[in-house]
């Protein structure tokens, strides 16, 4: 079994990561910082070791004799600058690739995202298409995935590129959580009438596409979009997640144009106001649910053998039963 080290073990997916390799049998590390919140993998039983990926220092000394390097940490955003983007993607991406050369670590998979496609595709989106991002995550994404490959080619390392979709399941406080929170409330509307296509992406298909291309011949030098394959859009997804809620459908749309103007005035409000936090609604956010943002997965089936481990069915119920335990709802 391999020496497996994850960084941003702590979050989301990392926590998912760790999980995964964790019950294949691998000795699983964790890079996190000092600063983290380790609630999610707390019962777990992996190797926490600490560091920062925007101080090489930090990160050099955590790598000395592992395998096999996932590369999961990154800032994951609407809003923000482009530099604290570059920093935490492209230069963070830089330090922990030249430490795992210098240690001698010959595999990475890198996690990357499919917003380095941009938005508005009239067909699924497959790896060689073009890519567009027009927002600074996705551009900074798409340096940080370009720039590794390079790296890699150029030292002989074995890199591998995840794209993952709109990943949801148990323990995502980023999207999932806030999703359901506000169709409880009532506080959400549809964009286009929730007729745009979407790319659900649940963790555990996403973490079997990641195992599967950890190990395979055939995955180094490659990119593979994982999501859940399905044509499926907003509002069949959302109707599916109220109906496992016992809750009402949303009621409420909004055009896309409309839409989008109202969420450029609101960032621009908090530029001024010189805001961290971002808008209840973002440009980002009106174009992935007001625009056709679906891919294919045919070349991760063709190449790796990936194929959906979990149903949508089954991938709701798992979500809202988190849900349902974390706010003591019956």
């Amino acid at each position: 079994m391999s020496k497996v080290l994850i960084t941003g073990a702590n979050g989301f997916i990392g926590s998912h990561l760790v999980e995964k390799f964790l019950r294949e049998g691998h000795q699983v590390y964790g890079l996190v910082r000092t600063t983290s919140d380790l609630s999610l993998i707390k019962d777990m039983e992996v190797s926490l070791l600490y560091g920062d990926i925007t101080d090489y220092g930090s990160v050099e000394k955590s790598l000395n004799g592992i395998d096999l390097l996932i590369h999961n940490a990154g800032l994951a955003s609407d809003w923000g600058s482009m530099e604290s983007f570059r920093k935490i993607n492209l230069e963070g991406t830089k330090n922990v690739t030249t430490a795992a050369e210098k240690n001698g670590i010959r595999r990475i998979v890198y996690m990357s995202s499919t917003a380095i496609h941009g938005f508005n595709h009239e067909h699924p989106a497959s790896e060689d298409d073009t890519k567009n991002p027009v927002f600074n995550y996705g551009i900074s994404k798409l340096e940080a995935e370009n720039w590794i490959f390079t790296f890699g080619r150029k030292h002989g390392i074995e890199v591998t590129a995840i794209r993952p979709g709109n990943v949801f399941g148990p323990r995502d406080h980023t999207f999932i959580e806030k999703y359901i929170k506000a169709m409880t409330s009532g506080k959400i509307a549809y964009v286009n009438k929730g007729q745009s296509l979407t790319c659900p992406t649940y963790i555990g298909n996403l973490v079997h596409g990641v195992y599967l291309a950890s190990f395979h011949e055939k995955a180094p030098g490659e990119a593979f979009i994982i999501t859940d394959g399905l044509r499926i859009n907003w509002k069949n997804f959302t109707e599916a997640i109220a109906d496992q809620m016992q809750i009402r459908h949303p009621g409420l749309t909004i055009p896309l144009g409309m839409s989008i103007l109202l969420a450029s005035a609101a960032e621009g409000f908090y530029r001024l106001l010189r805001s961290d936090h971002a808008p209840l609604i973002t440009k980002y956010r009106m174009y992935n649910a007001g625009t056709d943002y679906h891919f294919s997965i045919q070349k991760a089936k063709d190449l790796l053998g990936f194929e959906v481990v979990t149903g949508l069915e089954e991938a709701i119920e798992q979500t809202v039963l988190w849900f349902k335990k974390k706010h003591g709802l019956n």
